[in-house]
């Protein structure tokens, strides 16, 4: 009989010490040298409550949920929070002008190489800026953050990325052409509807699954995940852009074209690293959208969240304004070579039973 391979040391095992502590000393780093980023450009650090009235919107992210008991008994429902994003609208709509945030964040049903329940998200905003300023934001990050490593490169399962290059730019319509041979534009109606028997039809001629029951989101998904994602960031960082309008529900549509949205994703080594904005500033669209991701969650799963009233008020006072959320853990997993995100993490999170 062959005996069963030993169970890994806990994290906090002191034989895992001197391979963990070089790592999170580096985070540390890390995270000052940011910290000294953005204050130098006139930033504000500001701490969002994790706790709030909903935990964010879209359609398939799990929430932790809680109750509020107030001294005479009664009880509300409470969540911890999957972004600061609403929070830090509000703080736009009051008279802030630039600020970020580290913010703690709670994802439930997460949890793998390079995802985790709860972890560190860097989200910053600049009120009267563009997202072509983000963009540059981002590309300035990810130089910080291999300087203060100590290393020339992001790596992460033998794939490199030059943190100090310029970000290759490429739109979701062309990577669609390039890297899976699908005309995405022509799947979406005049209004960024999207059209699913288009989009199904050209993903089978590609080679990739789509089932009977597939939304226009869901086959996207699949592209983007088998075909697009994995080549992206290699080498370079690379700024996927142009997100089309379904997959927008936060950000505002392009002048040129609105069938597309000023959303971008940072990629390095194969990794999404952030997801940024030229953000939404319509309450009354804002909500269509967040009501239309609930519904489809309800569809999925059975559930819905409330909608914040409070971010949809706050909505008519924010000036237009850029936004990113960056995984910070992820950022400093390929800054040092980690193979996952626990690597990185001071105390992760104890496993569910």
């Amino acid at each position: 009989m062959t005996p069963s391979s030993p169970s890994p040391s806990p994290w906090w095992s002191p034989d895992r010490r001197p391979d963990r502590r070089p790592r999170l000393e580096a985070r540390g780093r890390i995270r000052r040298a940011i910290r000294d980023w953005f204050e130098a450009q006139g930033f504000t650090e500001v701490e969002a409550a994790a706790l709030q009235v909903s935990p964010g919107n879209e359609a398939h992210l799990h929430a932790f949920e809680t109750r509020a008991l107030t001294l005479e008994g009664g009880a509300a429902p409470l969540y911890l929070h999957t972004s600061p994003e609403f929070a830090c609208k509000k703080l736009l709509a009051s008279g802030e002008t630039r600020i970020f945030d580290f913010a703690r964040v709670f994802r439930n049903r997460e949890r793998g190489p390079l995802h985790h329940p709860e972890f560190t998200m860097l989200e910053w905003y600049r009120a009267g800026e563009d997202w072509e300023v983000t963009m540059s934001d981002c590309a300035a990050l990810l130089g910080l953050a291999a300087e203060a490593a100590g290393t020339t490169a992001l790596t992460w399962r033998g794939r490199t990325c030059d943190p100090f290059a310029a970000p290759r730019r490429l739109t979701l319509a062309e990577a669609f052409r390039d890297l899976a041979g699908i005309d995405l534009l022509s799947t979406l109606g005049p209004d960024g509807t999207g059209e699913v028997a288009a989009l199904a039809e050209a993903a089978r001629a590609a080679g990739v699954r789509v089932a009977a029951d597939d939304t226009w989101s869901d086959v996207f998904s699949r592209v983007l995940v088998e075909r697009i994602e994995p080549v992206l960031g290699d080498g370079r960082p690379t700024l996927l852009c142009e997100y089309p309008a379904p997959e927008a529900a936060l950000a505002r549509r392009c002048a040129h074209d609105p069938r597309v949205s000023e959303r971008f994703e940072l990629y390095a080594c194969g990794v999404e690293l952030a997801n940024a904005f030229g953000e939404l500033t319509d309450p009354v669209e804002q909500r269509r959208r967040l009501e239309a991701e609930m519904d489809e969650k309800a569809r999925l799963y059975g559930e819905r969240y409330p909608l914040d009233e409070d971010f949809l008020a706050a909505l008519a006072l924010m000036p237009e304004a850029s936004g990113a959320a960056l995984g910070f853990d992820r950022l400093v997993m390929l800054a040092t070579g980690a193979r996952t995100i626990e690597d990185v993490l001071w105390t992760p999170m104890a496993e569910a039973p």
